[in-house]
């Protein structure tokens, strides 16, 4: 990673002594709105909260968007407000009201600006120089429009000289205009319908939004519904099975004992008749024998 030049960052304002003065107030609002159009704000709307998806088992991680940084010592005057933006290396990432660079003792690694038609000019000239000097080690600037400059991605990285060098970018088979920030281990894509994507290089997957991933759970529990159903279905159908394999047991074993009491039927018949014939030819010889006499 490019070290940051920490002189500026601590460089206290002019006439000032390098104490830091802490009854000096640093507000958390400038006023203005989060974003001049639908466009911009949607943008920072969804990358923000992937980012903080991302890093939410990251205790060292603070993503943060549209709040209000002061980079020059006991100047409340001398701020600038990152649509979005990453800091490592943090001790504490609870929420805050605004970024204080001296006091949190670093500047953000990434910040990325999202064009509109009143702050493009500032994001890529002024704004760019103060990163440089606060020290920024990536600064991207997307235009979801395509409107205010081209191409509608631009990504650079700090340099041991001070200075922002452009990173590559380079369109992907599917039509993305992409780049890979090394801070974050992600590729920034720009779509042709002005959005801004993050694919995890690693994981071959797209980082998804809240509106992605509801629809991934609603396909989850419909798709577990559906599993449900099926295993209730062949559950039902299984019991079903053996119950007619009982009954159709319980019928052979009827028809069995049928067939076993018409044998003993038969046998009983055949030996009344046996008895009966024996009667009878034990009379004759009787008579027999009283004719003979």
């Amino acid at each position: 990673m490019t070290m940051r030049p920490t002189p500026a960052t601590a460089r206290p304002a002019p006439g000032e002594d390098a104490v830091d003065d802490f009854s000096i107030i640093y507000p958390s609002s400038d006023g203005e709105p989060m974003s001049e159009n639908d466009f911009q704000f949607t943008v920072i709307l969804e990358t923000a909260p992937i980012l903080r998806h991302r890093y939410a088992d990251r205790p060292d991680v603070y993503v943060g968007g549209d709040m209000l940084m002061y980079y020059r010592m006991n100047d409340n005057r001398t701020r600038v407000s990152p649509d979005v933006f990453a800091v490592f290396g943090v001790t504490d990432k609870s929420p805050r009201q605004s970024w204080i660079v001296w006091r949190e003792g670093q500047p953000p690694d990434f910040v990325l600006e999202v064009a509109s038609p009143g702050t493009w000019r500032r994001d890529g000239a002024a704004k760019r120089d103060i990163y440089a000097e606060m020290g920024v080690t990536e600064y991207w600037r997307f235009d979801p429009t395509g409107e205010c400059f081209s191409p509608p991605l631009v990504g650079e990285r700090l340099g041991d000289d001070g200075q922002y060098h452009l990173i590559p970018l380079g369109t992907d088979p599917d039509g993305y205009l992409r780049g890979r920030s090394d801070i974050l281990g992600l590729d920034l894509c720009a779509s042709s319908d002005g959005r801004l994507r993050l694919y995890d290089p690693a994981t071959g997957e797209w980082l998804r939004n809240h509106y992605e991933e509801a629809a991934a759970r609603e396909a989850t529990e419909a798709v577990l519904e559906a599993t449900k159903v099926v295993l209730e279905a062949e559950s039902t159908a299984r019991q079903a099975a053996e119950e007619a394999q009982q009954v159709e047991a319980a019928a052979r074993r009827a028809a069995e004992e049928a067939q076993q009491a018409a044998e003993a039927d038969r046998q009983a018949e055949a030996a009344a008749r046996q008895a009966a014939e024996d009667e009878v030819r034990q009379l004759r010889e009787r008579l027999r024998d009283l004719e003979s006499g």
